[in-house]
């Protein structure tokens, strides 16, 4: 455990009953005192704060203020359309490979004289390296290591944030701005991974742990740990790097395209140009072979990470894999996301899941699981 990183919040995790685990080279809250059930319900009905501090931020500050450029430059690592978004908006983006696959997903926010990069924590190190290593020398990698990361969430959460940041009530789903605050200048966007409305805010690391303080005072607010994210974030359709996608699936394959604008797709302005287009956008023109779908399993049971999928009761070979699975407390039934072949993909298909020896039984299900809630 010494080797673990600790968040500027970890103190207080452990004041307020944190029951801590290894996560991505930190020591995390997994659950609290209430357990994860609680908190997952809590987040959906009332509002939750998650310590997200472990995440990699990280400034593309480009040398003669050409954010244009910077968005263009960028543009060569990601299918996205960066240089159409506006200032002041945030987009979704993955980070390919040469073959297609995901090296990591990750958000992009534009601002004034720079980009803003949100990425995972298991993935900050090389994600900053690959931009180093192929961004051009006029685009400065900066990483950010003096903030902490907190995320609040649920439909309680404009409200408590706004008590003490009104600005933030105005800001849409998407939104990013940048608030000055008795806290130090905040770094805001209306998103989060939980599929609820909310906040994603960064705070200098000083003023990190009064800040939270400050917002846990609204009895509205509980401390939710990785538990709870985690269900939330797969009744809400979300993909877990590391689990639902990695350097082994496609954008396509992940059911990503939507991430995909059309200036960057075939036929687009600027079509092409970063990392696996070849395979990406033969797919998203001819299909690919496997799909990533939702899974409603029938009865109590989950069927988890790892789990094979076949087409019948018994016989055949497989047909997919699940790559995460886990009781939905707030659809009140098992939920998993699988790969299976595209013949197998179709909604209210039925397949079945080998768990423990015995195949069970499961549907082919409309994702998100639950309904999203985004401040549109």
């Amino acid at each position: 455990m010494g080797d673990l990183k600790r968040t500027v919040l970890h103190d207080m995790h452990l004041a307020l009953g944190a029951r801590m685990v290894p996560f991505a080279g930190y020591d995390m809250p997994v659950q609290y005192a209430s357990g994860v059930m609680k908190e997952h319900l809590h987040t959906r009905e009332k509002a939750g704060l998650f310590d997200v501090s472990h995440m990699g931020q990280v400034i593309l500050r480009p040398a003669s203020g050409d954010v244009e450029g910077a968005a263009l430059a960028l543009e060569a690592l990601v299918p996205v359309d960066v240089a159409g978004l506006a200032e002041g908006r945030q987009r979704y983006a993955v980070f390919t490979a040469e073959d297609g696959g995901i090296l990591d997903d990750l958000m992009i926010a534009r601002r004034a004289d720079h980009l803003f990069l949100v990425v995972n924590a298991a993935c900050k190190a090389e994600d900053i390296a690959h931009l180093r290593a192929h961004l051009p020398d006029q685009v400065t990698v900066e990483e950010i290591t003096d903030r902490a990361l907190l995320a609040l969430q649920g439909p309680e959460a404009e409200r408590v944030l706004s008590a003490l940041l009104p600005g933030a009530a105005g800001m849409r789903f998407m939104d990013s701005a940048v608030f000055d605050s008795q806290f130090g200048a905040l770094w805001v966007s209306r998103s989060g991974y939980t599929g609820e409305d909310g906040y994603e805010v960064s705070v200098p690391e000083a003023h990190a742990v009064a800040f939270a303080e400050a917002l846990l005072a609204d009895n509205d607010l509980q401390p939710i740990g990785l538990g709870a994210r985690d269900s939330l974030r797969l009744e809400a359709g979300l993909c877990l790097y590391g689990a639902d996608i990695d350097t082994g699936t496609s954008p396509v394959e992940a059911d990503l395209v939507w991430s995909i604008q059309k200036v960057r797709r075939s036929g687009g302005a600027r079509a092409g140009g970063f990392p696996g287009a070849e395979t990406i956008l033969r797919q998203i023109d001819e299909g690919a072979s496997r799909k990533r779908v939702g899974l409603l399993p029938d009865g109590r049971a989950p069927m988890r990470a790892g789990t094979e999928i076949y087409a019948q009761e018994s016989g055949g070979h497989p047909v997919g894999t699940v790559t995460s699975g886990a009781f939905g407390p707030s659809i009140g039934q098992p939920m998993s996301m699988a790969y299976v072949s595209v013949d197998c993909a179709e909604k209210g298909r039925k397949l079945w899941g080998e768990v423990r020896g015995k195949r069970l039984p499961a549907l082919v299900a409309a994702m998100p699981f639950h309904p999203h809630a985004y401040k549109r």
